[in-house]
């Protein structure tokens, strides 16, 4: 999208000097804007309403109760296409451990349910937020069992893949049906293009699809592509320590983005939902 000056004037900002495309993702279009009063980050949806960034502001409200985030300045309209504009945050290099830590802090923040006030209807695959007082129940319905139906309408899913899916199925069942699962305030898309640190070193979380579930379902999401280290998993446990069987269940929730994947991106992920779904 090409900003024009008439847009960008309409902006609750003091006087833009400079606009700059940036990385921000496949979904939006990103900018960096320089101002008389310093630098902003810009994110813009074209031709959608100002709700569709209502569930991330809501979720970096959410996370701010415990992380570092980007402050909210302004979300709306303008001409058809919804904007927000957040704090620019210079990046640098920080602490694995400390990453660690923060995680473990926003997944202590906790409900009395799971689900979250509002759905995520604005990504590719809208995502059901209804309360549910049951984890397993929330995750099959809400998450994994839609994404399937979606598998197979696209043509992305066969019997095998069924009969595996289905076994898998009633093993979350089986092995939630003793453990005692706290709602936690999760991130939701917990992959490393989704933390930064400050300039002066400080963990960052950024770009949030927050939920309150199964905090095993968020680190899950660290394992599949990288850009955590030990250390990461060591501030972790050193805050909050996982429980017994945390190893044995990964697999579980790495399938739900594993499947997300072969949504987006077709049968170039068939293998990898294979053979997760193998070791179910």
């Amino acid at each position: 999208m090409q900003l024009t000056s008439e847009w960008l004037n309409q902006l609750p900002l003091p006087q833009i000097q400079t606009t700059r495309a940036v990385s921000g993702g496949d979904i939006n279009d990103a900018y960096q804007l320089e101002t008389v009063e310093g630098p902003y980050f810009l994110l813009v949806q074209p031709g959608k309403s100002a709700s569709f960034y209502a569930h991330e502001v809501a979720g970096l409200k959410a996370l701010s109760q415990a992380a570092n985030v980007p402050e909210v300045i302004a979300t709306g309209e303008i001409d058809n296409d919804a904007y927000l504009v957040l704090e620019f945050l210079e990046t640098g290099h920080g602490s694995q451990y400390e990453l660690g830590q923060t995680v473990a802090r926003v997944h202590h923040v906790t409900a009395k349910q799971f689900g979250f006030n509002d759905n995520n209807l604005v990504s590719t695959l809208p995502k059901n937020n209804t309360w549910q007082d049951d984890w397993t129940t929330f995750y099959l319905q809400q998450r994994l069992d839609p994404l399937v139906q979606r598998a197979q309408e696209r043509h992305l899913w066969n019997a095998s893949r069924q009969t595996a899916y289905d076994r898998v199925r009633q093993a979350i069942i089986a092995e939630n049906q003793h453990r005692q699962i706290q709602p936690s305030l999760l991130h939701g898309d917990l992959w490393a293009g989704n933390y930064l640190f400050t300039a002066d070193g400080i963990p960052t979380l950024i770009d949030p699809d927050v939920l309150y579930g199964d905090r095993e379902f968020d680190l899950a999401m660290t394992t599949i592509f990288g850009g955590f280290t030990a250390d990461f998993y060591r501030g972790y446990q050193d805050l909050y320590p996982l429980t017994t069987g945390y190893t044995e269940r990964l697999p579980h929730y790495q399938l739900y983005y594993l499947l997300v994947h072969l949504n987006l991106f077709g049968e170039t992920y068939g293998e990898a939902v294979d053979q997760t779904l193998a070791r179910g």
